[in-house]
């Protein structure tokens, strides 16, 4: 009876492992004519400016092309198009002790055009926001620029899900 089991478990962990390997996103394979991609300077124009944030973005949108399509970055006329704009960055307090902040919010929105040069319909316009918590005892100057660059990722994901991946 044991064996038994152990040869059904072994059967299960086989076909799990196989049928995995095998698995992909249709949704997120490219045309075949989608051969380029360009990525604008993506200026900060939020009230509240971190200096570092429009490369911090820029970086973030450019790895993960690179890393995660097989489309060339060029500087313009590419077949898909991106241009963006970061419109808010705010710090606020969202946890409090009596009238002490325990913890802070930092929140980037992003507002993004994209367009699909070979099938002209295929475009959009959007704010992209996303928001990481923080201790409220961190030195901000200190972690500000790694927390940014992290919502920055979040934020890509989300824009090149939606268009890359079409979820």
């Amino acid at each position: 009876m044991k064996r038994i089991r152990l040869l059904l478990f072994v059967a299960i962990a086989v076909i799990g492992f196989y049928g995995c390997c095998f698995y992909s996103l249709k949704a997120g394979q490219l045309p075949a004519d989608i051969k380029t991609v360009s990525i604008h300077y993506i200026p900060n124009q939020a009230p509240k400016v971190n200096s570092a944030l429009s490369q911090l973005m820029m970086d973030a949108m450019r790895n993960k092309f690179l890393n995660e399509s097989n489309l060339k970055i060029v500087d313009k006329n590419g077949d898909l198009d991106f241009t963006g704009v970061i419109t808010d960055y705010s710090i606020t307090a969202v946890g409090r002790s009596g009238n002490i902040s325990t913890g802070n919010q930092l929140s980037i929105t992003m507002k993004m055009d994209y367009v699909n040069h070979k099938k002209e319909k295929e475009k959009w316009s959007q704010s992209f926001t996303k928001t990481e918590t923080f201790d409220a005892t961190q030195n901000l100057s200190v972690i500000e620029n790694t927390i940014a660059a992290d919502i920055c990722k979040m934020i890509v994901d989300d824009i090149y899900n939606k268009s890359v991946v079409n979820w």
